[in-house]
């Protein structure tokens, strides 16, 4: 297939070429802008591509790049978490009750155009400037977004569902398990991905109001206006982009497992394929690290709560006070693993499924 056809397909490889090309594209502008003695660009204002790439050691040496990170990465975790039990239930139950839905639906939507910026105001009255303030911060700004989105997922399921489960003398409960709730998560994890991008804008902004706490933000700020090093600026926007490509890489991971069902193979060919052994290998080296990661990682944390064998509290010490999420994503996880392990050794051994 020609690369100009319009929405052609690109097969895995010569995606892989062209996305290095154009990483290739982009780094040699980005030299020819800055090269020289009298650059077109000044190092003020764009340094060049080694001094950002020789800013990360000067990161990690002097400016404890891997705590901010993690402090970063649990004011996002927190939020989304805070942000998810609360858009769920109450979009529900104003997406499926009239009554909710004519008391509430107005102003939910209403609530989108609330400008983030303006109300940190209020959020520090409430909360204080603290890790708390960030945290209900960070999800209030994504539940203005997410909330309305149950709202609408909800009515968007298709009536066909709906009809086959009323003909087949189905409970209310049993219509908001069986058909709206598979519906609107499978629907709503795509939503969260993109809602991804976005909260790291306002965590930025959360941390900009007290460095004092850590954070990416505030080392941002810290370094940039601060001390001038626009080398530390552009590497720590370089290591946000690395986050949220993970986290995107992640939802992706995690909608592959929970609906399958979005993600048919291609076609008859690709079902009757027998994997081959580097397949199957890397599939048994892919779930045994990261089984042997999560038994790590309890250890760990029993360990930090329980001092049996070292004083040491590695995980309060990278996240501080937004751990419990970290511990919080983590059970879930595990739930997930233990659970989808026992429907499988129930199926090999021909008992029944659990519900």
């Amino acid at each position: 297939m020609s690369l100009f056809t319009l929405r052609g397909a690109l097969s895995r490889r010569t995606s892989l070429l062209l996305a290095a090309g154009g990483v290739g594209v982009l780094l040699a502008v980005w030299h020819a802008l800055t090269m020289g003695q009298t650059p077109v660009l000044s190092p003020a204002i764009l340094p060049p591509p080694w001094r950002v790439l020789t800013a990360f050691d000067d990161l990690h040496r002097d400016n404890e790049v891997i705590r901010n990170i993690c402090r970063s990465v649990g004011i996002n975790l927190a939020g989304y978490v805070e942000a998810v039990l609360i858009a769920i239930p109450l979009g529900f139950i104003i997406g499926l009750y009239p009554f909710f839905r004519g008391g509430f639906q107005r102003q939910v939507e209403a609530l989108r155009y609330i400008p983030l910026t303006a109300v940190t105001g209020l959020f520090i009255v409430w909360f204080g400037v603290g890790v708390s303030m960030k945290v209900h911060f960070l999800a209030f700004g994504i539940l203005i977004y997410l909330l309305p989105v149950v709202v609408q997922r909800i009515d968007d399921v298709d009536d066909v569902f709906l009809k086959t489960v009323y003909t087949l003398g189905a409970s209310p409960w049993q219509t908001i398990r069986t058909v709206y709730w598979p519906a609107v998560t499978s629907r709503l994890l795509d939503d969260i991905r993109v809602l991804t991008a976005i909260s790291w804008t306002y965590i930025i902004v959360a941390e900009n109001i007290d460095s004092s706490q850590g954070g990416i933000g505030a080392l941002i700020w810290r370094v940039g206006q601060r001390q001038g090093r626009m080398d530390k600026v552009f590497a720590l926007l370089i290591i946000i982009v690395l986050i949220g490509v993970f986290q995107d890489r992640a939802f992706k991971r995690t909608d592959r497992l929970l609906f399958p069902f979005k993600h048919p193979p291609a076609g008859t060919a690709s079902i009757q394929a027998t994997p081959g052994i580097l397949s199957v290998t890397w599939r048994f080296f892919r779930s045994t690290l990261w089984r042997i990661l999560m038994v790590a990682y309890w250890l760990v944390a029993f360990n930090e709560w329980t001092g049996l064998i070292l004083a040491a509290a590695p995980f309060d010490y990278l996240f501080g006070g937004t751990a419990w999420a970290l511990h919080f994503c983590m059970a879930v996880l595990t739930t997930w693993e233990v659970w989808t392990w026992v429907k499988q050794k129930r199926q090999r051994y021909g008992l029944p499924q659990p519900a």
